[in-house]
């Protein structure tokens, strides 16, 4: 290989999905506070407490500063957390009446405390939440994100009369980017691919963070160099050139036509001119929203669990069973449920989650079904909370019959025609199946992971006990995409965990284990990769928010005090990407025409949905049920009221009758 530079031997480090944690700052104020002072007024600091995972006490993270003589006051001191989506980050916030001779919480007056947890700031429209202090008064918390760069470079280059490499053809070239380091070295960040027999090469489009490209620095120096590739890896150095962001981002002209120059031949030959030269064809620049980005703009996560009661998890009650209810413990089942299910609640608004089992017998008349509700109720499937869930699967074990097959699609099905319905972005469903066995309907689980691949969904499998699993590792498709029928999975949906390796004798370190574990490989960027919101025509909400005291009696819920950061502007600005042919893209509006999801032409017509979602902001959307009756919906649920919503029935859909399994002999 000529001098130059050496090119990495495989791709270089691409841009990760997304980064697993960033970095929120937490704003506060408060409304009537408790007088302690006779003469004055109290002087309130507020102090921010984390409960990291595993641990049994807070630590302090932060406080802000004292403000003499005040009842309501915006502190103006931020406090930062790192937020890490797949953690319940627990949060006390304690407001005390300061006194200056000491920097000691335990010698100050206390004013009240309250509790909460990250998520739960974060995944309020507005990232805002109001929480009643015990001991009176109310506490106002503003999340914002303070990530990286959100902007993403998307650039197409091609070249011109490069130097022929190899003796009996010409050369396959392809380029490797590299970005500088302040101690003036150099780091690759971007490769792309090699186009095969040609001195004039045009590649794909290059679509790479700003962050990666160049740490968000539009001027930091970026050296580009072109190869030809060889089979062995010894790929030969065609030549060089250096450029910014910030120049490449003016478009295509002369001053962005780079001649490559290697510097060996141009040391040997005075005649040396360059070895070619790589032209840009296009460069644009937009700004690619961030998982709390959607969940501050509105977006939902709804959940729904599924519980295997196949006879293979054994006789509930015995032991041994993998459904054996021992008190004050909980099983496998229960474990994975409260893992996952209480850190997702936080943001979900209304936190009535539905709740299937599958694979066993039910009453009254002992059919086997695939799909039945785990409270056992004939026309609601909704559970409160992930308590509610609990209790719905402890009443299932004394009531049903466990049976089998161990079939996953119809419960697939079941959340896909829920997220085929609701494709606006305001909405992304999360299945959660715990499974003790070998998946008996492989070829169909298959078929609708892969037409559910497009939609807003992710299918979370838990597996429990000791069985071999490797069948569910065939359905994650980190290492290989998943297929049916020779149709190939849009994304990767799919993420499955074993249990066993996050047991623990602390059932509490085994529940934060498996939590890392499962929403770790959830992992938000699937909302963001989902495909049926182009990031382009994205609406974000820009609130420019300044502190602004309301008055407001102590004595209101909490939804009904008034923020003390009021927006003097609210505003939906669509996101423009900077393109050097200056065409600015056109946001979406209510008169223009949704975009469809894109479907295999194999995919039957689902049939008409059925039954929704209770919610006061979560959608209603209906779904077919296989064995079940139609159930009611519940509708105008106020967030006080979420027990007590109205019902309204909708009429039968002719897909039920057909779906019911044939009764076995009951169980007695």
């Amino acid at each position: 290989m000529e001098a130059g530079g050496t090119a990495p031997m495989g791709m270089p480090p691409g841009p990760p999905q997304m980064v697993p944690m960033t970095k929120v700052e937490l704003s506060l104020a408060a409304k009537n506070l408790r007088d302690m002072d006779a003469l004055s007024k109290s002087d309130p600091l507020c102090i921010v407490y984390l409960k990291e995972t595993g641990m049994d006490r807070y630590s302090e993270i932060g406080r802000t500063e004292m403000i003499k003589d005040q009842l309501n006051p915006q502190w103006i001191r931020k406090v930062e957390v790192d937020y890490r989506f797949e953690e319940r980050q627990l949060l006390r916030f304690s407001v005390f009446d300061w006194d200056t001779s000491s920097s000691k919480p335990e010698d100050q007056d206390s004013l009240g405390s309250v509790e909460c947890s990250l998520g739960e700031i974060m995944s309020r429209q507005g990232s805002q939440i109001s929480l009643t202090l015990k001991g009176g008064g109310v506490l106002i918390i503003q999340g914002d994100e303070l990530s990286a760069s959100k902007e993403v470079i998307t650039m197409n280059f091609a070249g011109t009369d490069l130097d022929k490499k190899d003796l009996f053809g010409k050369s396959d070239p392809f380029l490797i980017f590299y970005r500088s380091n302040d101690n003036n070295s150099f780091v690759p960040v971007h490769k792309t691919e090699y186009i095969r027999k040609t001195l004039n090469p045009v590649w794909k489009p290059i679509i790479v963070p700003a962050r990666i490209l160049c740490a968000g620095e539009h001027n930091r120096t970026l050296k580009i160099e072109c190869y030809d590739w060889d089979s062995d890896g010894g790929h030969d150095f065609i030549g060089e050139c250096t450029t910014t962001l910030e120049q490449l981002l003016e478009g295509p002209s002369t001053s962005n036509t780079y001649p490559f120059i290697n510097p060996k031949k141009k040391a040997k030959k005075s005649s040396y001119k360059d070895s070619g030269k790589l032209v840009l064809k296009s460069a644009s620049t937009h700004i690619e929203p961030s998982f709390l980005d959607y969940i501050r703009g509105g977006t939902q996560i709804h959940f729904t669990v599924a519980v295997d009661f196949t006879a293979s998890n054994g006789d509930p009650k015995t032991p041994a069973s993998l459904h054996y209810l021992q008190p004050g413990v909980d099983n496998q089942y229960a474990l994975a449920i409260k893992s996952v299910g209480e850190i997702i609640q936080d943001y979900d608004s209304d936190k009535m989650f539905p709740a299937l089992g599958f694979g066993a017998r039910i009453p009254p008349n002992w059919s086997v079904s695939h799909e039945f509700f785990l409270n056992l109720s004939p026309d609601n499937p909704y559970c409160q909370g992930v308590a509610g869930i609990l209790e719905a699967y402890y009443r299932s074990l004394q009531s049903v019959g466990l049976y089998g097959p161990t079939n996953f699609s119809p419960v697939i099905n079941h959340v896909a025609n829920f997220a085929r319905t609701h494709q606006d972005g305001n909405n992304y469903f999360v299945l959660l199946i715990i499974t003790d066995g070998i998946i008996t309907d492989l070829p169909d689980t298959r078929k609708a992971l892969v037409h559910a691949s497009n939609l807003p969904m992710s299918v979370i499998i838990v597996g429990v006990g000791n069985e071999d699993f490797s069948a569910m590792e065939q359905l994650d498709g980190d290492e290989k995409r998943l297929s049916h029928n020779g149709v190939y999975a849009e994304r990767d949906i799919v993420q499955f965990v074993e249990l066993r390796r996050y047991l623990s004798s602390q059932q509490e370190v085994a529940q934060a284990s498996l939590a890392q574990a499962v929403l770790r490989e959830f992992n938000p960027v699937q909302i963001i990769q989902v495909q049926f919101i182009p990031v382009q025509h994205l609406l974000i909400n820009v609130i420019t928010s300044q502190f602004n005291p309301v008055q407001s009696n102590s004595t209101q819920s909490n939804l009904e005090h008034p923020s003390p950061f009021q927006s003097n502007q609210v505003q939906l600005i669509p996101v423009q990407p900077r393109t050097s042919q200056s065409i600015p893209v056109q946001p979406r509006t209510s008169q223009s025409n949704p975009v469809q999801p894109r479907t295999s032409q194999s995919i039957p017509a689902q049939p008409s949905p059925v039954y929704p979602i209770p919610v006061q902001s979560s959608p209603v959307y209906p779904i077919p049920v296989q064995s079940n009756p139609v159930y009611p919906i519940p509708v105008q649920c106020s967030p006080s009221q979420s027990n007590t919503c109205s019902l309204t029935s909708p009429q039968p859909s002719p897909s039920q009758s057909s779906a019911v399994h044939p009764s076995p002999t009951p169980a007695h």
